[in-house]
């Protein structure tokens, strides 16, 4: 197989403000205080002689391409990233960056936020809007029952609240 890899398919282009600003605040902790750890860590095992068998070396210019490359992707993609900064016209219904409050067919109660796949965190409920459920949930109001494929079966949500504030907020 090698080193050939087919492509990856592109995520949506939409992105939070508070999603951007943690991919900037990356790339400048990445730019500012990370690479020159590496790069001094890297000259310092350079210094020490045979750079073949130095373990220190090899692994600094491992680390050292790890954040170019990451560098790079995340300048790329700040540049083509659009930052969705209001709510939609239709605040009744789900868009990107809707809190929805869904109960699942279990009674059992979730809450998601519709977020691109750059800021998608299942662990703190952002869920990218590229996933199968927020695709089911886009245009759906209270009410509206949303039947996902999921990989354990067929599941059927019903949106119990959507809002375009965090839950914890009050109002």
């Amino acid at each position: 197989m090698g080193r050939n890899r087919l492509p990856q398919a592109r995520g949506s282009a939409y992105i939070t403000p508070q999603g951007a600003q943690c991919l900037r605040e990356e790339l400048d902790h990445l730019w500012r205080v990370k690479r020159p750890q590496v790069t001094q860590a890297v000259s310092e095992a350079a210094a020490q002689g045979d750079r073949s068998e130095n373990a220190e070396y090899i692994y600094g210019k491992k680390q050292l391409r790890e954040i170019d490359r990451r560098i790079r992707f995340l300048q790329k993609r700040l540049d083509v990233l659009k930052i969705v900064d209001r709510p939609p016209t239709d605040t009744a219904r789900v868009y990107f960056g809707a809190w929805v409050r869904l109960e699942s067919e279990t009674g059992e109660t979730t809450e998601y936020r519709i977020v691109g796949p750059d800021e998608s965190d299942i662990n703190k409920g952002f869920l990218s809007i590229d996933s199968p459920l927020a695709r089911a949930l886009l245009k759906k109001a209270v009410d509206d029952d949303v039947t996902v494929a999921l990989p354990r079966g067929q599941t059927i949500y019903t949106v119990l609240e959507v809002r375009y504030t965090p839950f914890d907020d009050e109002g």
